[in-house]
C-alpha cells in the first residue's frame, strides 16, 4: 500500500486549543440549520456535557426544550424529564457558567424588563453572554415545542407548540446573548428556558413576572461550533437569512 493511503487510512488527531475558563461556549449545529427543519441528533450528550454545565437546546424531532443547568439536562414537554441517558442531540449551546458579576432586578413587570437590566451589564454589543436568573417568579408564560416530521420548518412546528401558565413558581432562568450579527449560527437577542427548583415545570419562557430576581452574568469570547457530518445538514439549503424566522419562533 503506497504511504500517501496509508496516511489517508488512519484517522487524523487534532489536539483542540485549549479554552479559557469561564468565557467558552461549545454548540451543535446551527441556528439555520433548526430553522430549516434539521431536527436529527449528531452528537452524543455525553459529549455536549464535556463542555459545559449550563445551557439550553432541542432534542430530536424538536421533542421538547432543553434546560441544562448544574451539569444536569431536562427535556420539557408534556412534563419535565431529567435525561441521564446517553442520545444524540440535533442543536444546543453549553457552557461552563462562571459569573463575572452578580446583580439584584426589581419589580420585573414583563420579560423587556429583566432584558433591560441585562443590557446595562453587558459591555459590548458584538460579544455573547450567559445569564442566569434565580427567584420567585409571580408568573411565568413558556413554550414548549412537539415532536414533527424532519424537514418541517420552524416557523409551521412553532405552530403547534404548547402555551404553560405558572404562578408563584420559584426557580431558574437559564439564558443566553447573542449579537445580531450571529443569526446565521446563533439565536440573536435574547434566549431564555425555565426550570423550576424543584424540577417539575419549564419551558421556553415568552415572559415572565417577579418582585425581586438575582442575576448573574458571563462575558462568552470564544464560540466552538461543532457541524454534523452526516445526515439531512449536509443537503438543506443554508443560504438564507434566518433573522425573521428566528424572531417569529422566539
Amino acid at each position: 500500500m503506497a504511504k500517501n493511503a496509508i496516511a489517508q487510512a488512519e484517522p487524523q488527531r487534532v489536539t483542540r486549543r485549549k479554552s479559557t475558563p469561564g468565557h467558552y461556549i461549545y454548540q451543535i449545529s446551527t441556528s439555520s440549520a433548526l430553522v430549516e427543519g434539521v431536527y436529527s441528533g449528531s452528537i452524543p450528550s455525553s459529549v455536549l456535557l464535556k463542555h459545559g454545565d449550563f445551557g439550553l437546546g432541542t432534542f430530536e424531532d424538536l421533542e421538547g426544550e432543553m434546560v441544562i443547568l448544574d451539569g444536569e439536562i431536562y427535556q420539557v414537554d408534556e412534563k419535565v424529564c431529567h435525561r441521564s441517558d446517553d442520545f444524540l442531540v440535533p442543536f444546543a449551546a453549553i457552557t461552563s457558567f462562571r459569573a463575572a458579576a452578580s446583580f439584584a432586578i426589581d419589580n420585573v413587570a414583563t420579560l423587556k424588563d429583566i432584558e433591560f437590566a441585562c443590557d446595562q451589564q453587558r459591555i459590548s454589543h458584538n460579544l455573547f453572554y450567559a445569564l442566569r436568573l434565580d427567584g420567585l417568579f409571580e408568573t411565568i408564560q413558556a413554550r414548549a415545542v412537539h415532536a414533527v416530521p424532519q424537514n418541517t420548518r420552524l416557523v409551521d412546528a412553532a405552530k403547534t407548540q404548547r402555551e404553560l401558565h405558572f404562578e408563584n413558581i420559584e426557580g431558574t432562568l437559564v439564558g443566553f446573548w447573542s449579537p445580531r450579527y450571529s443569526s446565521s449560527f446563533s439565536v440573536p437577542g435574547y434566549h431564555f428556558h425555565f426550570i423550576s427548583k424543584d424540577r417539575t415545570k419549564g419551558g421556553h419562557v415568552l415572559d415572565c413576572r417577579a418582585s425581586k430576581l438575582e442575576a448573574c452574568i458571563q462575558v462568552l469570547s470564544e464560540y466552538d461550533i461543532r457541524l454534523p457530518e452526516s445526515g439531512p445538514f449536509l443537503t438543506i439549503n443554508l443560504t438564507k437569512d434566518p433573522t425573521h424566522d428566528l424572531a417569529k419562533t422566539e
